[in-house]
Formats: structure tokens, C-alpha cells, sequence
């Protein structure tokens, strides 16, 4: 018998982790899928739990048409770093919004705390 889904829920990377966490108390162990996830989510996750909530709840304050928790999980999942990078993350959503409202969120992505951790490249010479 199959479970019924009763509520589906976007969530940030650094949530699933959280999620997953508790599976791997709760049961010992996780099966393969469940590892391969965990493995790329340790790789991904950037913010804690709690600065994504934070972010994600500061981000809604804003009052911004139609900007749903979906749209703002992609964007913090993705590590954007401009108003460039926001656009491109949206760019499949049907939403556009105002230069003033992409600036807004960048400002509050930026003030989170210890830069998003990313892979910097040396520069080609």
C-alpha cells in the first residue's frame, strides 16, 4: 500500500540535508540512493537549516508578486551571486519581476553570513 501524499513542499538544499540527517539517526544507516544523496548534498549544502529558513522568511517579506518558496529555494540552491544569475535561475518559472525586487533579494542573500561556499577557479593565463 502506498502512502498518501497529503501536502508536497519545496525545500532547500541545506533542508533535505537536515531531513536526511534524521533518517540516518533514526534508522542507522541509509540504503544506496539515500547515500549517493547525502553525499551530493554534503557537497552542496552551503547554508544551515536555519539561515535558509531565515532567508527564505526575509525573501517573502518582501512582498513580491507572484514569488513563491519554490522559486526561492532554486535561487538559494543555485549560489547566485548577481541579478544576472537570478534572472537565469527564474528563466523557467513564468515570473518576472522588477530590477528593484532582483536587487532587493541579492541584497538579502548577500548579508546571510559566510559567502555561499563555491569552487573558485584560478584564472586562465
Amino acid at each position: 500500500m502506498r502512502p498518501d501524499i497529503i501536502k508536497e513542499t519545496a525545500i532547500s538544499i541545506s533542508e533535505a540535508k537536515t531531513l536526511l540527517d534524521h533518517v540516518k539517526e533514526r534508522d542507522g544507516e541509509l540504503n544506496y540512493r539515500a547515500a549517493k544523496t547525502a553525499e551530493y548534498l554534503d557537497q552542496f549544502a552551503s547554508l544551515s537549516e536555519k539561515k535558509s529558513k531565515d532567508v527564505t522568511k526575509k525573501i517573502l517579506a518582501l512582498d513580491i508578486p507572484r514569488m513563491r518558496e519554490n522559486h526561492i529555494a532554486k535561487i538559494l540552491d543555485c549560489h547566485v551571486k548577481t541579478v544576472e544569475d537570478i534572472k537565469v535561475v527564474l528563466q523557467p518559472y513564468s515570473l518576472t519581476l522588477k530590477e528593484e525586487h532582483l536587487k532587493n533579494i541579492l541584497e538579502i542573500i548577500e548579508t546571510v553570513g559566510p559567502k555561499l561556499k563555491t569552487e573558485e577557479t584560478p584564472a586562465a593565463e
